[in-house]
């Protein structure tokens, strides 16, 4: 029926019968609202013991839709006590005390890095894939992102500046996540462009000195004094309102699989941006 390759055939079918099975833990414990973003893609519903609060947050977790059928808890010791995982995801500076509270149970303690670009985005998946014992998955959800990204065509920010200004003053700079997404977007960090670090201040006189194309801003009325910079006179008049943009934060606050995401939501906000008059787009 096969031919001459029966034989090596079937030895390939043996060899592939007898591979041990992905380790598969069966009560994770998130202490990490990064980590929540993960787990839910990759492990299987029954796996997951609990996620943290915060993931069912729409400010903060890209995932709070589908966060909200699983089961949250506080991160208190009573409770990750009482829920009795094999696997807890935590961060790294809450490794140490974790381990210290779990000794001896072998619990297995793992950690997500903070990922600052679309790279550590990409390897946490298959980190995350691995200690699930889904590596499969983490190797679809990669594909399906990078699919994501080349079906969003050219960037559109044609090498023009922007800049990531948040309440207070806050400049966002490079060897951040906002700052891949700005270049992955084809814009070009006015951060960069002055020599900031990756977090810095800016004063509404430096802004006006040096203002951007387009400033991405926090969205929503004035609340307090910190918000109020955003929205002062010289700063409308140097860089206008059309020419305003704003990231959700639950896009950014973890770097994520949510990227695609966040790079289609820039990419639509310039289109749109440039699809308004000249004239227009002074004012």
């Amino acid at each position: 029926m096969f031919g001459p390759r029966h034989p090596l055939m079937l030895i390939a079918v043996l060899l592939i019968a007898a591979a041990p099975a992905p380790h598969r833990p069966r009560r994770i414990v998130s202490l990490n609202l990064c980590a929540d973003h993960f787990l839910i893609p990759l492990a299987d519903r029954g796996q997951i013991a609990a996620l943290t609060r915060f993931a069912r947050d729409p400010e903060i977790s890209a995932e709070a839709a589908r966060a909200a059928h699983y089961p949250v808890s506080r991160g208190t010791a009573e409770e990750l006590l009482a829920l009795r995982p094999d696997l807890v995801i935590t961060s790294p500076w809450r490794r140490a005390a974790i381990a210290e509270l779990l000794r001896g149970r072998g619990v297995a303690i793992a950690d997500v890095p903070d990922a600052q670009d679309y790279a550590g985005i990409r390897a946490n998946i298959a980190t995350v894939a691995a200690l699930v014992g889904h590596p499969d998955r983490g190797t679809a959800l990669i594909a399906r992102m990078d699919a994501q990204l080349d079906a969003l065509g050219p960037a559109r920010g044609h090498g023009r500046t922007a800049a990531y200004w948040q309440r207070r003053g806050f400049l966002t700079g490079a060897g951040t996540l906002v700052d891949d997404l700005l270049r992955r977007a084809g814009l070009a960090n006015l951060a960069t462009r002055l020599g900031r670090p990756a977090l810095s201040r800016l004063s509404l006189e430096e802004l006006v000195a040096n203002p951007p194309d387009f400033l991405f801003a926090e969205a929503g009325p004035v609340r307090d004094q910190g918000t109020e910079l955003l929205t002062h006179p010289a700063v409308l008049r140097a860089v206008p309102p059309r020419r305003r943009l704003h990231i959700p934060g639950a896009l950014i606050a973890c770097a994520t699989p949510a990227y695609p995401r966040a790079v289609a939501n820039i990419a639509a906000q310039l289109l749109a941006a440039d699809r308004i008059p000249t004239r227009a787009r002074s004012q």
